[in-house]
């Protein structure tokens, strides 16, 4: 009973569970929540990251050891309940604009992702962070939300086979009745289906479903023995440790690339911040947040973590909700998660397993969720409607977010000011589409 006594009180002292009215089970059960509607992290980032021709086990070992370490720190430090992992977006823009349009090493990619990390922490210590974040429109800020939502769907939808390239119309609809396409939709409508019926980890769920099926119907590879599902030879980094090149993207420039990891990070770890403690009632009446600066500059260290591990940019997830919902105040939630997370590592074989065409679904309903963000775009005035739908239409169509944030940008300030209303465009808003413009023109030169 005393070693209890002193476990709960060392609970106490760094969580702080009374003064935030809470308790160690509601905190843990509230971990598990959030972990199990995380969890789906585990299959997808390795898959995409794969496609970028980092090794997939050593993928799924720093996607594991980033999101611990990371979510581990956010709550020892910060006691936030929120879960830091790789970001759907970011991983996309990694994998298939980086390494798949530029055509450059995945080692070079992840000196692109340390460099970003540095330029994040930077701009948490010296504030500037803020001025960014007013200077850019909300318009633009949501419809940046709705564009990668969209290039996630996008590569979802090509990955399951539902829509497959065409010389004469450059996309089309696959061939629905075969087995891989056939089985992404009836997995994707079922994790929806799930999702609607607040069944806590449905996309987990559907991944799992799905790649069952696969396995009854052929088109999986079904475990042979145990060691094809548990094994306590957790997967290395090795492969991927440490072999970011620094140097190389210096030598590269990537302007644009660093730009647009640092700003979508900026902005979508912020907005994640801000509405997660908000709903946990972390918020004050005068919308301070306690901590704040603990847990923008943890997310910076971890993004520079996970390019040291081998992983893309990680930021706050927005899944933390499902666990926060659970009654999860405080750091001890996140713990719970980061402890879960080291424990799915002896699960690594089981993780090899899933195909495609399972994690498919997963991305096409975090693009749903994502353009739900269009509601707040304000279209009908044209000077704010059009580099939003400029945004969100060229990422997709461009495979590029950065060009996405280049068309929106620079539309914006020169519509503003060819309709008489520059002085709405910030000093920062001026920069900014500076600079596309200039990486537009060394492109072409």
């Amino acid at each position: 009973m005393k070693q209890v006594a002193v476990k709960t009180g060392l609970l106490e002292n760094v969580f702080k569970l009374s003064e935030k009215k809470t308790n160690v089970k509601t905190e843990i059960i509230a971990g598990v929540t959030t972990f199990v509607t995380l969890a789906y992290i585990i299959f997808v980032n390795p898959n995409i990251l794969a496609d970028a021709g980092i090794p997939k086990e050593a993928a799924i070992a720093s996607t594991i050891w980033a999101t611990a370490l990371t979510t581990m720190l956010m709550s020892v430090w910060a006691n936030f309940p929120i879960a830091v992992a790789p970001g759907m977006g970011l991983n996309a823009f990694f994998a298939y604009y980086v390494v798949g349009v530029l055509k450059l090493p995945w080692q070079v990619a992840l000196g692109g992702v340390f460099i970003s990390g540095v330029v994040f922490l930077l701009l948490t210590f010296g504030g500037i962070r803020q001025a960014i974040i007013k200077a850019v429109p909300m318009n633009l800020k949501s419809a940046i939300g709705v564009g990668i939502g969209l290039f996630i769907a996008f590569i979802g939808l090509k990955g399951a086979g539902i829509i497959v390239a065409d010389k004469a119309t450059f996309v089309s609809l696959g061939h629905l009745t075969k087995g891989e396409p056939l089985l992404a939709c009836v997995g994707l409508v079922l994790t929806v289906a799930l999702m609607y019926r607040n069944v806590k980890g449905s996309i987990l769920i559907g991944i799992i479903a799905t790649t069952v099926l696969g396995m009854i119907f052929g088109m999986v590879a079904v475990p042979k023995g145990i060691g094809d599902i548990v094994s306590f030879s957790f997967p290395s980094m090795g492969p991927t440790f440490l072999q970011l090149d620094i140097r190389g993207a210096l030598e590269y420039g990537l302007v644009s690339i660093i730009f647009t990891f640092t700003i979508v990070e900026l902005f979508d770890n912020m907005g994640t911040l801000i509405g997660l403690t908000r709903k946990a009632k972390l918020m004050n009446d005068k919308g301070e947040i306690e901590n704040l600066d603990k847990a923008l500059t943890t997310d910076a260290i971890g993004t520079m973590c996970s390019a040291l591990f081998g992983t893309s940019t990680v930021t706050s997830y927005i899944e933390s909700a499902a666990g926060i919902a659970e009654g999860g105040k405080t750091g001890l939630t996140g713990l719970t998660v980061a402890v879960l997370f080291v424990v799915s590592l002896a699960f690594a074989p089981l993780v090899g397993i899933v195909p495609a065409f399972a994690t498919a679904p997963a991305l096409i309903l975090v693009g749903a969720l994502m353009m739900m963000e269009v509601v707040h775009v304000k279209f009908a005035d044209l000077t704010e409607g059009f580099p939003a739908f400029m945004t969100i239409i060229m990422m997709p169509l461009t495979s590029s977010i950065a060009n996405g944030f280049a068309f929106g940008f620079i539309s914006y300030t020169l519509l503003k000011v060819l309709t008489g209303k520059s002085k709405e465009v910030s000093l920062i808003m001026w920069l900014i589409s500076l600079g596309f413009a200039i990486n537009f023109f060394m492109r072409l030169h």
